[in-house]
């Protein structure tokens, strides 16, 4: 069976969904809380759903049993402040699982993030180098956070610690798609701009804060969930492949572009309202994110990724706008 930490979030009920339809047994680790998250894995078999902080024991019990460890689980608000909390749930217990790995020969593929690379000032190239990584800036907690874990991760296998017989972190890009909706705040623009025009407002972008770029121009490399999941579960089929790969498109496009697409989708219309930047986030925001994807290239993956106009209509049109819009 395979093990899904956060495997009741966005991207990894997301990769359940593609596991058990697959035919996969999935253990699913996640707290669910009060409010719907459960939906997000409603319509999927399960072997279990293990509290994180049940985690080691049911490790303890079940690891011989283990196909393989998804690790999708972190605090993931690019806001959040407590950085003791980060240090627990995104670099602790990611070391617990890697250690766990290593000694009973599991695959191990985890979530990193795009928010390692901070504003980008040395580029989106997924090297996994020391030097390299150590170059990289995070711009809050939580890309400091999944940086302080690749590091470690690099660090032992430049020095032959034990390691899992396949590792892999993903850097994900801005990630769209079903099941986001429990993330509030933090869910993806398509799915605000969704509801406000929904509600009758007009779609509401932030402007620009850098003479480099216009109210809306800042970019971005959008990619669906979907093919997030494709990579992973590629990676899953090809055990020889390790390293740090960047999951993105490979290509830039504005919130403008976005913005549009929503609106083709819902056959509106366009009405954009552009907005401040909170204060509280601008000197830390990204004008620019762009995926190499030479390297996840190179080492085999060949699927296409979904265009920009393409994905938000399939979100848009087969989720979004349903009555019922979990997977």
């Amino acid at each position: 069976m395979y093990l899904v930490t956060g495997g009741a979030g966005f991207i990894g009920s997301n990769l359940v969904a593609s596991l058990v339809g697959q035919g996969e047994a999935v253990v699913v680790s996640d707290w669910l809380g009060e409010g719907d998250k459960w939906r997000n894995l409603a319509k999927h078999e399960l072997e279990d759903i293990v509290a994180p902080e049940n985690l080691p024991q049911f490790l303890e019990e079940n690891a011989q049993h283990l196909k393989g460890v998804f690790h999708m689980g972190a605090i993931s608000a690019t806001t959040e402040t407590d950085g003791d909390a980060l240090m627990d749930n995104n670099f602790r217990l990611s070391k617990s699982l890697w250690h766990v790995c290593s000694d009973h020969g599991i695959p191990f593929i985890y979530a990193s993030s795009a928010a390692t690379y901070g504003g980008g000032e040395h580029g989106f190239d997924d090297g996994d180098s020391i030097d390299h990584l150590s170059n990289l800036l995070p711009l809050n907690g939580y890309g400091w956070s999944k940086q302080l874990f690749d590091r470690w991760v690099v660090r032992r296998i430049a020095n032959k610690a034990p390691q899992p017989p396949q590792w892999a972190g993903m850097k994900f890009f801005n990630v769209y798609g079903p099941n986001e909706y429990h993330k509030g705040g933090q869910a993806s623009v398509p799915f605000h701009l969704f509801n406000q025009v929904t509600s009758g407002e007009p779609a509401r972008l932030f402007q620009s804060h850098h003479p480099d770029y216009s109210d809306g121009g800042q970019l971005r490399d959008f990619i669906a969930v979907d093919d997030c999941v494709n990579v992973m579960m590629w990676l899953k089929d090809n055990p020889k492949v390790n390293g740090l790969f960047n999951v993105g498109t490979g290509q830039a496009r504005s919130f403008s572009d976005l913005a549009r697409a929503v609106f083709d989708a819902m056959d509106k219309n366009e009405n954009i309202k552009y907005v401040p930047t909170p204060e509280s986030i601008r000197d830390k925001y990204q004008y620019f994110t762009e995926a190499n994807m030479n390297k996840l290239r190179s080492a085999g993956y060949d699927r296409p990724f979904t265009s920009l106009e393409e994905g938000v209509a399939r979100y848009v049109k087969e989720f979004l706008a349903k009555e019922d819009s979990y997977r």
